[in-house]
């Protein structure tokens, strides 16, 4: 009885992982010129292009646990991108704004991460990214959301 063979580079999680690694690779490092990464990229989108302001729903959005979402507004803080205080209704509660420094930063990536985004999109024709899209979906719908520890 012989054992089929396993091929690493034929497999759907490795072509997506390898994919996603590109695409990040590619943003990361045009982003790095404005002194962001793609987690502090994320908060900034968070915070000023959705209307996110407390950490948890920034975590959720950006799909990152806690603790790393607290160091990143920590170390965002510190640069003066973002405002962190207490929520007047309540104090325990953590409102993030962001600063003049942070719009700026964010207004200045949008268009590289539009950019990024057309780039590898326009490799495929729109049918192709429309089935694309759709057998995303479609892989993702009813599994579990993994929250990374970056």
């Amino acid at each position: 009885m012989s054992q089929t063979r396993f091929h690493l580079h034929h497999s759907l999680g490795y072509q997506i992982t390898m994919l996603a690694r590109v695409i990040e690779r590619r943003f990361e490092q045009r982003i790095a010129e404005h002194g962001l990464t793609r987690v502090t990229w994320c908060v900034l989108l968070a915070a000023g292009e959705e209307g996110l302001a407390t950490p948890s729903e920034i975590a959720d959005f950006i799909g990152i646990d806690r603790t790393a979402t607290s160091r990143a507004l920590r170390q965002m803080e510190a640069r003066g991108m973002i405002t962190r205080c207490s929520s007047e209704g309540d104090g325990r509660s953590i409102r993030v704004a962001l600063t003049a420094a942070g719009q700026a930063a964010l207004q200045a990536v949008l268009p590289i991460a539009q950019e990024n985004a057309a780039y590898f999109e326009a490799k495929l024709s729109g049918e192709e990214l429309s089935a694309l899209r759709q057998s995303a979906a479609r892989l993702l719908q009813d599994e579990p959301r993994i929250v990374a520890k970056l």
